[in-house]
């Protein structure tokens, strides 16, 4: 019979060991079962439950025919080792030798010796700790060191690092007292496999400065931050990684430095004049720069210590800190121009952030009503995203971690009114939304295009600037846009459609960096996959299948992401019967994808619409034709009306207040001064690199072009709507752009009257998207 342990989660084996009738079993504390199986291995089960382990033991005592009320199976062998294990505590432990320098091997073999018995291991200790022995051998390290004698050196080495191995408390208040812990990194220093001993001495006192931002007056308190740096010294530079066998060795070690931290958290906390001292100096605007550094520096500590905090201790530290005003402060020092301050502020952000989301909500909303928009803190913050000058991005990449978290409707407080969600939200359109999404409106505006399209290139519409670090920085911030779409509903609806923003993201379709161009596939999917006939309507309205199309053809017979991500767009539109996307697609486009054989998606796509327009006949013909001759008219009022509702009704959706457009004063083309200033000292910095990478190459005849000009989304608009949807092919939607060019001859002219696959009668062709969802009046 054997013992099984299999994981909860995947069931899989974790220790099987078979039940021999000699071993030796203990039950310890009614849910432990202690055995060894090989000379140096030992194995315990640990039973959350008592009931389990006397089910367990019940069945060991079978096998070894033994009654199950005994706490250990087998007598224990006697060797004379664990002979003096088994003597009480009373009698004499562990003989130590005499402390001096010839027995200094002897000692080092008893400490390594004892280390694979935990019976010997605290035994040893308990002696150490009666004879005052650490103090002794650390006299007779100083000794060795005056002499210079290496053997002795290396000894010590093996000694005290055998020593911090028995994992005691009780021998570390005395090894990291002020009085022994400089001895003791002494001893660590004459490492018997290193050629040279190392410095930490040398580093620990001439290199490692303590700064005192502010003096601190308890001198226990000193002592204290100071024994708990020299600990983590050691812990994190001098000891070795311990091994698998060594990883508990050192648990006490770890525990040591985690409540030196707690108290020393503790203890400033209570210290408010402290703290406010701190917050006033932080703030005063005559404090110098690298006093400044100093003091943030020192908050991302005091935070990084709050972590080891109990939830509700962390609560109280927290609270303080920001009845003490830790929000105004970080916005002061979060748009300094200083590098390492702003990554600090960052840091400290971070933490109240993931404390909490509600608290840093609250602070900006009120702020809002004080202050204008360009110092809101979430703008400060999205500011220091878009104007992050890492190559890499790394701390753009953090802070839209941190937005992401406070616009996440998910974490906000679900109180009876919804109040924090409907009202975060709407201030974070009004008021924030601009500054976000000004570097991607600037750098896919149509004149920014122009100016900086490459002579001589094929493609009408030129993302640019397209260095890597433009890309990465619009890619985030898709990114952002993307959990908008998926979380926020109408308050992005409504931005969107104002800002005719889908068009512009597709613009990025053609960026020489795919990364890019997914992201702004991605943004796409996303607002497809809601099935939303509002952002439907919107897309085969603009024709913005156009520069997907464009992209999987430029792609060619390559196999790859960008191809497979555009089929699966299509394929979803397939599978999702969504009719209105399907009509528009087959109409438009299937000329110039039916020769795209290798997955059955388009060819899908077409039998659907052909179902789809047979059931229509058949509805038809069983309609008498007096109501006929009026089908077309009402479906177009129909759809009206519908839109008139969703844009008019006073009901809330999901208990909220329907966002008001945003103000017109914050225009797509207006952008911070900040970002402005940022791209040119940027291009004054580096010579930018202007040359596009070679395009992906264009396959099949087949080439649409695509205008994002914002009017080509509006439909025909005012009185000219009549004679315009006249001449409007659908893939220009209404003639907006003189340089829009027709589609290829393959394709089927338009019937007239017909607007991106909607049918209508050719005497209105204005619809509400164009007007109540405020796209008329963008540029």
């Amino acid at each position: 019979m054997s013992l099984l342990v299999r994981a909860e989660s995947d069931g899989s084996l974790l220790l099987e060991s078979k039940i021999n009738p000699n071993t030796a079993y203990q039950k310890q504390q009614d849910t432990l079962i202690v055995w060894s199986e090989a000379e140096n291995y030992d194995l315990a089960l640990s039973f959350q439950e008592k009931a389990g382990c006397d089910e367990i033991w019940e069945k060991i005592c079978q096998v070894q025919g033994k009654d199950p009320s005994v706490e250990v199976t087998q007598d224990l062998i006697e060797s004379e080792e664990e002979h003096i294990e088994e003597m009480p505590e009373t009698s004499p432990l562990i003989d130590l030798p005499t402390c001096e320098l010839n027995k200094l091997e002897e000692i080092a073999d008893l400490v390594t010796s004892v280390l694979s018995s935990p019976i010997r291991r605290e035994k040893l200790a308990l002696a150490l700790e009666n004879e005052g022995y650490i103090k002794k051998l650390l006299q007779l390290f100083q000794v060795c060191e005056n002499l210079e004698n290496t053997e002795g050196l290396h000894h010590l080495y093996e000694i005290i690092r055998g020593i911090l191995f028995l994992n005691k408390a009780t021998l570390f208040e005395v090894m990291f007292s002020d009085e022994c812990i400089m001895d003791v990194v002494g001893c660590l220093e004459y490492d018997p496999s290193l050629a040279q001993p190392k410095r930490h001495r040398e580093f620990l006192t001439k290199t490692a400065k303590f700064k005192e931002v502010i003096p601190i007056t308890d001198s226990e308190l000193r002592q204290k931050i100071h024994q708990t740096y020299r600990v983590q010294y050691i812990q994190d530079i001098i000891l070795p990684t311990p091994s698998v066998f060594e990883e508990n060795f050192l648990s006490t070690l770890t525990s040591f430095i985690f409540f030196n931290k707690v108290e020393i958290v503790s203890m400033l906390q209570e210290d408010e004049k402290f703290l406010s001292e701190v917050f006033a100096q932080l703030t005063d605007e005559a404090t110098d720069d690298d006093k400044r550094c100093e003091l943030v520096n020192f908050f991302k500590e005091f935070c990084a210590f709050s972590q080891t905090l109990q939830p509700q201790n962390r609560d109280a530290f927290f609270k303080t800190l920001a009845k003490l005003g830790i929000l105004p402060a970080l916005e002061i020092v979060m748009g300094m121009d200083d590098l390492q301050v702003r990554s600090a502020a960052t840091d400290i952000f971070s933490y109240l952030v993931e404390f909490s989301p509600s608290m840093v909500r609250e602070f900006v909303m009120q702020e809002a009503q004080q202050s204008d928009d360009d110092i809101l803190l979430i703008n400060v913050v999205i500011e220091q995203m878009i104007c992050d000058t890492d190559p890499e991005l790394g701390g753009a990449v953090q802070l839209m971690g941190l937005l992401r978290t406070l616009i996440d409707p998910e974490n906000m407080l679900a109180t009876a009114n919804k109040t924090e969600k409907s009202e975060f939200l709407n201030f974070f359109y009004n008021h924030c939304m601009h500054v976000l999404t000004a570097p991607l409106l600037a750098n896919t505006s149509e004149d920014k295009c122009e100016k900086d399209a490459v002579v001589g290139s094929t493609k009408s519409n030129t993302i640019c600037p397209d260095n890597y670090q433009t890309a990465q920085l619009l890619a985030l911030i898709l990114e952002l846009l993307t959990f908008c779409v998926e979380h926020h509903t109408y308050h992005i609806k409504n931005y969107i459609m104002n800002k005719d923003l889908l068009r512009r993201v597709l613009v990025l379709m053609n960026s020489k960096h795919t990364f890019l161009a997914l992201c702004a596939l991605r943004f796409m999917r996303r607002i497809i996959g809601l099935k939303d006939e509002f952002y439907n309507r919107y897309i085969t309205k603009g024709n913005l299948f156009e520069p997907v199309i464009n992209a999987l053809l430029d792609n060619g017979t390559r196999y790859n992401l960008l191809n497979s991500a555009v089929i699966e767009l299509f394929e979803f539109i397939r599978v999702e019967d969504i009719k209105s996307l399907i009509a528009h697609i087959v109409e438009n486009f299937y000329n110039a994808l039916e020769s795209i054989e290798y997955v059955q998606t388009f060819k899908g796509l077409k039998t659907k619409y052909e179902q789809e327009k047979d059931r229509q006949s058949q509805k038809l013909n069983s309609v008498p034709s007096i109501l006929r001759s009026n089908r077309f008219r009402r479906d177009a009022r129909a759809l009206e009306e519908d839109e008139e509702m969703w844009f008019n009704e006073d009901e809330e959706e999901e208990g909220e207040a329907v966002v008001p457009p945003v103000e017109k004063s914050k225009q797509e083309d207006d952008f911070p001064d900040s970002y402005e200033k940022f791209m040119e000292t940027k291009k004054a910095k580096e010579s930018e690199d202007k040359e596009n990478l070679p395009k992906r190459t264009t396959a099949g005849g087949f080439k649409f072009t695509f205008s994002h000009s914002a009017s080509a989304a509006n439909g025909a608009n005012g009185a000219n709507s009549k004679s315009v949807a006249a001449q409007t092919s659908p893939a220009s939607s209404n003639g907006s752009s003189s340089k829009s060019t027709a589609l290829s001859p393959a394709l089927p002219a338009p019937k007239v009257g017909e607007l991106g696959g909607l049918p209508c009668t050719g005497e209105r062709t204005h619809t509400a998207v164009g007007s109540r969802a405020g796209l008329g009046n963008s540029p």
